[in-house]
C-alpha cells in the first residue's frame, strides 16, 4: 500500500515555459522557482561532445540549421539560442551536458537530474558508455535518473551505471514499459499525460511521473492523486499550486 507523498515537481528541459528551453538560463530559473528536479535531453555532436539539444535539428530553437550530429561542438557554439524566443535572450548558447552538471553543482543541486537519452530517432552508438564514464569521474550530491524511448540505451547503460535510476518513457506504448518495470529493468514510468487521464480509472497514481503536465486541471488532478511526480514546462506555477493542494513540500531547496 502505498503513502501519500509529495509530489515532484520536475522542469521539463528547465523552465522551458518562460525561458529559452536546455539551456542554462532555463535550468536556473527552475531551481530559482524551488523546482524538485531539472528534466533534460543529451545527443552527440559530431565530434562526440554531450550536447543539451531536444530536437534532432537545430532549426527549431537556434538560428542555424542542420542536425547536431552533423555539426562539431565550434559550429554548435556559436548558434544563438534565445532570440527566437525573446531578443531579451539573444546570445544565450547551447550547453554541453558537462556545463550543465557544473550549474547544479555550483547550486549545491540535491534534487532530481532526469537526463533523456535522445536515442529513438538516431542511436548514437557508444552514448551509453560515454555518459557512463563522464558520471564515473563525477562527484554528484543529486539524484540520477536516466530516460529514454529506447529500451536498449536503458538496458545498456544500466550494465555500464547500475548506481542510477532508471525510467521508461512512453506515449502509448505502455505494454513494454510496464514489463521493464515488472522485471526491475527500470524503477519509474513516465508517460505522456494524456495516456494518464485516458487510463485514470485503474492506474497506480502514485508510481508515475507524467509529462507534460501544464495545464491548471492536469497539475490539480496529479497534486490530488500524489503522484510520484510531474514533469512541466511550468515550474513557478506548478511549486504555487502544489503548495496549496498539497501543504508545504519536501524540496531540496526551501523557499
Amino acid at each position: 500500500m502505498f503513502t501519500r507523498q509529495t509530489t515532484q515537481i520536475i522542469a521539463h528541459r528547465g523552465s522551458k515555459g518562460t525561458r529559452p528551453e536546455n539551456t542554462l538560463l532555463a535550468f536556473q530559473a527552475a531551481l530559482d522557482a524551488g523546482a524538485d528536479g531539472i528534466e533534460t535531453d543529451v545527443q552527440l555532436s559530431r565530434d562526440h561532445q554531450m550536447i543539451i539539444m531536444h530536437d534532432e535539428q537545430v532549426d527549431r530553437t537556434t538560428t542555424g540549421t542542420g542536425l547536431v550530429r552533423e555539426l562539431t561542438l565550434a559550429q554548435l557554439k556559436v548558434l544563438d539560442a534565445g532570440i527566437r524566443i525573446d531578443p531579451a535572450y539573444a546570445g544565450t548558447r547551447i550547453p554541453t551536458l558537462d556545463e550543465v552538471i557544473q550549474l547544479l553543482q555550483r547550486n549545491h543541486f540535491t534534487g532530481i537530474f532526469n537526463l533523456e537519452l535522445k536515442t529513438n530517432k538516431f542511436p548514437y552508438p557508444g552514448i551509453e558508455r560515454q555518459l557512463a564514464t563522464y558520471f564515473q569521474h563525477q562527484s554528484i550530491g543529486f539524484r540520477l535518473v536516466f530516460s529514454s524511448f529506447r529500451a536498449q540505451s536503458l538496458l545498456t547503460l544500466r550494465g555500464l551505471y547500475p548506481q542510477a535510476e532508471y525510467a521508461k518513457l512512453f506515449q502509448t506504448a505502455s505494454r513494454q514499459a510496464k514489463r521493464m518495470q515488472r522485471l526491475h529493468q527500470v524503477a519509474d514510468l513516465h508517460p505522456d499525460i494524456r495516456w494518464v487521464k485516458a487510463h485514470r480509472f485503474w492506474l497506480p497514481h502514485m508510481q508515475l511521473r507524467p509529462w507534460t503536465v501544464n495545464t491548471t486541471a492536469d497539475m490539480t488532478y496529479c497534486f490530488k492523486h500524489h503522484f510520484a511526480g510531474i514533469i512541466t514546462d511550468y515550474p513557478a506555477r506548478a511549486v504555487r499550486l502544489r503548495r496549496q493542494i498539497q501543504g508545504e513540500s519536501d524540496s531540496w531547496k526551501k523557499s
